[in-house]
């Protein structure tokens, strides 16, 4: 069953499409990570290590609903065995079961926000040949310097994503910061892609950020400073990271790579 948090009347419901084994080395994932890092993280996170050192990451959407409104999707997994991350995740992906085994049917979705457009991030967005939008009745949410780097990240998106769901009227492009409702706002959070965003949920004084990718690993939550090997500018992604967590100052972080999805922000780094 999908695990959920509460701020106020807002339910987020982490959805898990798959799981495994990192095709890399986390090592060279991380190259500057210390053995001390390592170890802090280990601690904290356990379910991201197997047992001969392999990074073991899920692949996480979040569905968000307040009350029994309509329903907003942060990212849309893996997907399906003839998805685009299929060269390297464990397709197919889940995602199907995880959203009826929480109560929701996919055409209750009527937003959904793509952090960015990685391969693990975009894989229930469009479906079947020809491509159309598995949510029907959903916008979905690009910032432009994302799209503007759409063939650049993948050749394939054009065509692939953006077409379908420009054929079908349901892109919408953001510019920057966006509040979707008083509850719920979009943040840039550039640096891993030119136009990744996050999302900010605020109920009273608790604040949940919804990273996507501003953090992969809890070793970035041990030293905000760590640069990942797949970062496409890692100076930038390290000011949206610190920025993220210190400005915003969030209660909670809802991670889509971590070993579980709920997590409090970071304690003082580790040498």
């Amino acid at each position: 069953m999908p695990l959920n948090r509460t701020l106020g009347s807002i339910t987020v419901t982490a959805l898990t499409d798959g799981e495994g084994a990192f095709f890399q080395p986390r090592a060279e994932a991380f190259p500057q990570a210390t053995a001390t890092q390592w170890a802090e993280a280990d601690r904290r996170d356990p379910g991201s290590v197997t047992a001969d050192g392999q990074w073991w990451l899920p692949f996480r959407s979040f569905a968000i609903r307040a009350g029994d409104g309509p329903v907003t999707l942060v990212d849309t997994g893996i997907g399906p065995a003839d998805a685009p991350a299929a060269s390297w995740a464990p397709v197919p992906g889940r995602m199907p079961a995880e959203l009826a085994a929480a109560g929701i049917d996919p055409a209750d979705v009527d937003t959904v926000v793509l952090t960015h457009l990685h391969s693990d991030h975009i894989g229930w967005a469009v479906t079947g040949t020809p491509g159309r939008p598995y949510f029907p009745n959903a916008t979905y949410l690009v910032q432009r310097a994302e799209l503007d780097a759409a063939e650049t990240l993948n050749p394939g998106l054009p065509a692939g994503l953006v077409a379908p769901l420009r054929a079908a009227g349901q892109l919408r492009v953001v510019d920057g910061e966006t509040a979707l409702t008083p509850a719920v706002r979009l943040l840039p959070t550039p640096g891993h892609t030119p136009g990744h965003q996050s999302v900010l949920l605020t109920s009273a004084d608790e604040r949940m950020l919804l990273t996507g990718d501003l953090l992969v690993h809890m070793v970035q939550l041990v030293d905000p400073d760590l640069a990942y090997a797949h970062e496409e500018d890692p100076e930038l992604a390290r000011t949206s990271r610190r920025t993220a967590l210190h400005t915003h100052s969030p209660t909670i972080l809802a991670t889509p790579h971590l070993g579980t999805p709920f997590t409090p922000p970071p304690h003082p780094r580790v040498g």
